[in-house]
């Protein structure tokens, strides 16, 4: 039997194209990436005002044309204009899947998944706990093997340390830094542990500058950007895990691994994300970062291979 095509499209953002990667892996499909990099006049119009959808992709981005994909998966606002134009071009030929919440009508997508922070339901709504994701356990099995030898010799406790950055919502300052950094090394220093730091490309050059320069002497790593990107080997070795709350993704990743999550708190504010953080402190599986970690257990949640099984489910039944 022939598999499925199944395209993921989105604006580009790896965090958005590692949610929708996630569902298509999740169900057993290897996808045809697409990125729009939007063109004027696209870029300056909302999705809902978008002239001809399919022709938005500019020079850097991927050419929406046929044959139609028997599955799209779709994540952020931008990718809903040219979802919703393939689902009618292909005549119902294409099953659309968008992850979040959309800026366009629920019943132009066949399945939206939201997740519960996102305060949307519906006959076609799949609400989650976290955001999907690509962390599954064979990946995590692949990572401690490949990464093994890297952090071998370091002293334990690993705590691996997930560094976002500024957003629309939140702000990650060179004093917020210099404090977290402090925070850290005394961390380090009281437990006797190892600190594994995995910056990303909204921490900055200056915040990354201050982590560098304090944890020096501290026994561990902070990821240059070189090489393979550790975060995968990081998540599967690191006893414990702490994250800077602006990031959903992040966060949910940290979460699927089942070991303990401590959130770092940012200047800023959101209503959607700071209501995400309560719900999973609530349950259990994540706690505020405040100087000190501890053990303790929960059950990870499984949005992802949920999702997937329900896109089976549903396009089987509508064969």
């Amino acid at each position: 039997m022939n598999q499925p095509i199944c395209w993921v499209l989105t604006e580009g953002h790896i965090g958005m194209e590692n949610q929708a990667v996630g569902i298509a892996e999740a169900m057993g499909l290897t996808p045809v990436v697409k990125r729009l990099h939007p063109r004027a006049p696209w870029k300056w119009l909302p999705p809902r005002l978008w002239p001809t959808p399919l022709r938005a992709p500019g020079a850097a981005g991927d050419p929406l044309v046929p044959p139609w994909p028997d599955l799209l998966i779709s994540c952020g606002k931008r990718a809903t204009a040219p979802s919703v134009k393939i689902r009618q071009v292909s005549k119902g030929g294409t099953f659309t899947v968008h992850i979040q919440k959309p800026p366009l009508a629920a019943d132009r997508f066949d399945l939206l998944v939201v997740p519960a922070h996102d305060g949307m339901t519906g006959n076609n709504v799949f609400v989650t706990t976290a955001a999907v994701h690509r962390v599954t356990d064979e990946k995590l099995a692949a990572a401690s093997v490949q990464f093994g030898p890297r952090f071998a010799d370091l002293p334990r406790p690993l705590i691996g340390v997930l560094i976002g950055g500024a957003n629309n919502r939140h702000r990650l300052t060179p004093e917020i830094t210099t404090r977290l950094a402090n925070d850290l090394k005394e961390l380090a220093e009281r437990t006797g542990g190892s600190l594994l730091v995995t910056p990303s490309r909204r921490t900055g050059a200056e915040n990354e500058a201050i982590l560098r320069d304090a944890l020096a002497d501290v026994p561990g790593e902070i990821w240059d950007g070189e090489g393979d990107n550790p975060y995968f080997g990081l998540l599967a070795h690191a006893d414990t895990i702490l994250v800077t709350c602006d990031s959903v993704s992040m966060t949910s990743e940290a979460c699927a691994t089942g070991k303990p999550v401590y959130v770092i708190d940012l200047e800023g504010e959101s209503r959607r994300i700071d209501d995400f953080h309560a719900r999973l402190r609530d349950a259990g599986i994540t706690r505020r970062f405040t100087g000190q970690i501890g053990d303790y257990s929960y059950a990870p949640p499984d949005d992802t291979r949920r999702v997937a099984a329900h896109i089976h489910e549903m396009m089987a039944a509508r064969k």
